[in-house]
């Protein structure tokens, strides 16, 4: 009869383990990969064990590396803003602007608080007024005060998607198209050509005249302001994925093109199950880089359009010309570029998905 040496037994359960647990880190690297956090997993892996100076090196260079970037960047800004004078005063330094954005938000609670409180005496007028009887009189009247910054925010939000998905709708068959079809292509490629460089300042006159012609009241489902604001995003949006998508689709693998044939596939049956799958990162490239144009171009058109977001907010600001204004203009440059930071990184979560890619 064989005997099992106990501490053998016992060292093959523990590498059965690390094994186990290296294997849930990898897998887990994947989603780290995609949120932006990659230097989670070297710090996993060296609290597991697996070649701790080796992994520091890569915390270092994932972490330590951007963390001092940082660093250094505020120590410059808070050293020369001090020396720049401007017709408000010395540009403000970090902690100026980590103050207004501290008011900003204690305001925007302030402000949501009014709102609230709003709606609890409308609710109680309308309860009184059932009670006695009067039920015609109910209203349900609409809140008027000047939104908080998280509301502007939201507006700015809810503005790119719309063009966004517009954009997207409007691109992908057209790609698909283009891709598909020389004589589509040839068709499309002069218009992209020459409207792709096209300035979303040279497009907003052309939509606000539109929009309002078309939209002669301003109590419909959307504002003025909104539509001009999503409808400008969209013009300048849509490129990128039209031309990704005819990339994408154009560059399938010809003898996949000829299975098709030899299948006798209908159109929609060669493109939901042979033109799309191969194409799906090319487009999803063509999605990152139109929302991130799109995003871009909604804070110009916000300005000009005065739809309530970040745009207007960044204008109203430099109209107002407070000594604030500067610092709250600056802490709306670091929203819109961690608000556009995080879209980008939720389309590539979106890609990872849908595509099954690690490339980023």
């Amino acid at each position: 009869m064989t005997t099992v040496d106990p501490d053998f037994a016992a060292s093959e359960a523990k590498e059965a383990r690390r094994a186990r647990l290296f294997t849930r880190i990898n897998k887990a690297d994947a989603w780290f990969q995609v949120l932006g956090l990659a230097w989670i997993t070297p710090v996993l892996k060296a609290a597991a064990g697996d070649n701790p100076k080796g992994q520091m090196s890569e915390i270092w260079r994932l972490l330590g590396v951007p963390l001092l970037a940082i660093v250094l960047f505020l120590m410059a800004w808070s050293t020369l803003a001090p020396t720049v004078q401007t017709s408000l005063g010395a540009i403000p330094g970090p902690a100026a602007v980590w103050e207004e954005a501290v008011n900003l938000h204690e305001d925007a609670l302030r402000k949501g608080e009014k709102e609230a409180q709003f709606y609890d005496r409308l609710e109680q007028r309308n309860e009184k007024l059932i009670a006695a009887g009067r039920a015609d009189d109910v209203k349900d009247i609409a809140y008027t005060g000047a939104p908080s910054y998280y509301q502007q925010i939201w507006t700015s939000i809810k503005t790119v998607f719309f063009g966004f998905l517009i954009a997207s709708a409007v691109a992908i068959p057209l790609g698909i198209a283009a891709g598909l079809s020389p004589t589509a292509n040839a068709a499309l490629n002069p218009l992209i050509q020459i409207f792709k460089p096209v300035s979303p300042l040279a497009w907003l006159p052309i939509v606000t005249m539109i929009v309002s012609a078309a939209y002669a009241t301003n109590d419909g489902l959307f504002s003025k302001s909104f539509l001009v604001s999503a409808i400008t995003v969209t013009l300048c949006s849509l490129w990128p994925t039209l031309i990704n998508t005819a990339l994408g689709v154009a560059s399938i693998d010809k003898d996949l093109v000829n299975v098709s044939k030899v299948l006798k596939m209908n159109t929609y049956t060669k493109i939901t199950k042979l033109v799309l799958p191969s194409a799906l990162p090319l487009i999803f490239t063509g999605l990152r880089l139109s929302l991130g144009v799109g995003w871009m171009v909604l804070i110009a058109a916000e300005m000009l359009a005065q739809n309530p977001g970040l745009g207007k907010f960044v204008w109203d600001e430099f109209q107002n010309g407070s000594s604030q204004s500067l610092a709250k203009i600056i802490v709306a440059v670091l929203t819109i570029g961690i608000i556009g930071f995080l879209l980008d990184r939720v389309m590539f979560a979106l890609q990872s998905l849908f595509t099954f890619s690690n490339n980023r």
